[in-house]
């Protein structure tokens, strides 16, 4: 059933097929493109696990490529190497993905290689029990990475009693008891069509893609069930955990936008304001201007119902206390003052230039797809996100910002050889 087709103005077709089960097919096509970057996508990720399940939706999308009814893991390899492709997966906390990148002239090929990992990986017990090591590595190297682990700390933090803010990796304890019935009951539980987006940019053409992909993904059919999802609160906490490291690892944030806020285009410019970029005030007053950090910056992590707006810096215990209160003087600024026309101005264009020279890429134009689709149902033109970049004044990045910030209502985390007490953070941040 065709439901829709939008030609972009930068030449290229957007096109949608919903299947006979729910399964939406989406393509652009893009005829001066060499390649073609294909996804399966499940809006399912690690938000939506049982406590006796953390880490299972991460730990399905390694087990993908360990074997099919079809196919060794070796052979998945092997026949995507010798055209000079390639594939991958991974899970976010909202989402799980499995991808590939050809050659057009190839394009069957790697339709049939990745239904086949979808709906036929065998999980074996013993490939479960080897790739439930190799996690458990992954893990261990992670939290020996503190620049890293501070921020899946932070979150925990923040988010505390809700899975969003639970690591994606899971943990230890909960990997160890999975095993196959485990899995195959998950998959069957949130792997139903209605949650599945196939998406395909590239030179391609939509019926082509149909005739290859509709077939076997048509065959799935897992019921539907109702998602469990609880919106997640912030929690104001300040926590100093003392370790012997070089550095200490400054975590902090505040209440950001979900994907869908309107709000968003504001917070994304004053993300780029505050220290997303190598000409934002944190970078330069922290690192360029007083030469305190080698790594500061913001963030803002998304997602369909929530957001963070934070920073981040990694400094020696002596100048802690200094980047603290350099820190709460730039969010003071951005509260009390406007925003420049001649930043606001360089934002915007760092924003639009971003979008622009993503969207040369067909595994940008790929995720950007899909993304979009569930979250607003439909292709969102770049036109159309220009426009609202364009139209955010000063006045509004100011009047939300001091919706979300508030010096005695933050999330701080500091990690690391720390000489201050929790009582000596507050007071550098108020």
């Amino acid at each position: 059933m065709l439901i829709g087709i939008l030609s972009g103005r930068e030449g290229t077709l957007h096109q949608k097929t919903v299947l006979r089960n729910g399964i939406r097919v989406l393509t652009e096509k893009i005829p001066f493109a060499h390649s073609v970057s294909t996804g399966i996508w499940v809006g399912v990720g690690s938000r939506d696990e049982e406590e006796d399940e953390r880490g299972i939706t991460h730990f399905i999308e390694h087990m993908l490529f360990k074997g099919t009814q079809r196919r060794s893991a070796l052979d998945i390899a092997k026949e995507l190497d010798s055209v000079g492709g390639f594939a991958n997966a991974f899970t976010s906390k909202e989402h799980v993905c499995v991808h590939a990148k050809v050659l057009a002239s190839h394009l069957p090929l790697v339709v049939d290689v990745l239904s086949d990992i979808f709906l036929n990986s065998v999980f074996s017990d013993k490939e479960i029990e080897r790739e439930q090591q190799v996690i458990l590595q992954e893990i261990r190297m992670i939290e020996d990475t503190p620049d890293d682990y501070v921020h899946i700390l932070f979150q925990e933090m923040f988010w505390k009693d809700n899975p969003l803010g639970l690591p994606i990796y899971g943990s230890a304890q909960a990997l160890e008891s999975l095993d196959r019935t485990k899995v195959l009951r998950y998959l069957s539980r949130h792997f139903h069509s209605d949650r599945i987006v196939i998406s395909a940019a590239g030179n391609l053409d939509h019926d082509r893609f149909l005739e290859l992909i509709g077939p076997p993904m048509e065959g799935l059919n897992h019921p539907a069930l109702p998602g469990r999802r609880v919106v997640p609160k912030n929690h104001p906490l300040v926590r100093v955990i003392p370790k012997d490291l070089e550095l200490v690892h400054i975590c902090l944030g505040m209440r950001g936008n979900s994907q869908v806020d309107e709000n968003r285009f504001a917070a994304h410019l004053l993300n780029v304001v505050l220290g997303s970029s190598m000409s934002s005030r944190l970078f330069q007053e922290i690192r360029e201007k007083r030469g305190l950090a080698y790594s500061v910056y913001s963030f803002s992590h998304s997602h369909v119902d929530a957001g963070i707006l934070g920073i981040y810096a990694g400094v020696g215990s002596q100048n802690v206390r200094e980047t603290l209160e350099l820190i709460r003087e730039q969010l003071s600024l951005l509260a009390d003052e406007l925003i420049s026309d001649g930043e606001l101005n360089a934002a915007k264009e760092y924003l639009r230039g971003s979008m622009y020279l993503n969207a040369e890429s067909t595994d940008s134009r790929m995720n950007r797809m899909a993304k979009n689709e569930f979250l607003f149902g439909r292709f969102v033109d770049f036109s159309e996100l220009e426009e609202k970049i364009a139209g955010v004044r000063a006045g509004q990045i100011r009047e939300w910002f001091r919706e979300v910030y508030a010096p005695q209502e933050l999330t701080v985390l500091l990690m690391g050889p720390v000489e201050m007490d929790r009582a000596d953070v507050e007071k550098a941040l108020s």
